[in-house]
């Protein structure tokens, strides 16, 4: 091969591998004290887009980020709880937490947006829910928990991308889980207007 040629080549392929680098897709992402959310992922086959991400601080400490992926964004609970398609609350813990401290605050979030008949309802999915947390005895700084609602399946939990505990089938525990940020007693008040896409 002729040294023109070779030169020739390679420029041909550079140029390629230029074109293509421009052709890729760019993931975007939005940033909340320092956690990186996709602003689409993918689940059960479908793309969701990220809703809304913030911080739930107690007292003045950050406790963990939480990012909320819908199948299209929504501003308002009434429009959100009843949305077909799967969803996912994806959690990134910002300071060490023992599992039952972080039990705690969800069934004390989920108790405080439930009536006395949902709660009797939900119960058996509530106690198996609750069994989860005693599966590992802490959250370290930047472990991930996911939640999600796969339609036709039910509630599935996965720890930095492993599953935890069962699949819970009743979506309307998935939207009690929901409404522990975004019911009329949300955990935190400033990050309820954030997972609705208020700036």
């Amino acid at each position: 091969m002729t040294m023109n040629r070779r030169t020739t080549l390679k420029s041909l392929l550079a140029t390629a591998v230029l074109a293509t680098g421009f052709c890729l897709p760019v993931h975007a992402a939005t940033e909340v004290a320092g956690v990186k959310f996709d602003d689409s992922i993918g689940l059960a086959g479908k793309e969701l887009k990220l809703n809304g991400a913030g911080v739930r601080t107690k007292v003045f400490f950050k406790v963990y980020a939480l990012g909320l992926y819908l199948p299209e964004k929504k501003t308002s609970v009434a429009e959100i709880l009843p949305l077909a398609g799967p969803r996912r609350v994806s959690i990134t813990v910002l300071r060490e937490l023992s599992s039952e401290q972080f039990g705690e605050a969800f069934m004390s979030g989920l108790n405080a947006n439930t009536d006395k008949a949902e709660r009797s309802k939900l119960l058996p999915q509530t106690m198996k829910f609750g069994e989860m947390f005693a599966q590992f005895p802490s959250l370290k700084k930047g472990d991930v928990l996911t939640v999600d609602w796969i339609p036709g399946e039910g509630t599935q939990c996965h720890l930095n991308g492993k599953k935890i505990g069962e699949l819970l089938p009743d979506v309307a525990f998935y939207n009690a889980i929901l409404r522990i940020w975004l019911g009329d007693k949300p955990a935190d008040s400033s990050l309820k207007p954030q997972l609705l896409g208020e700036k």
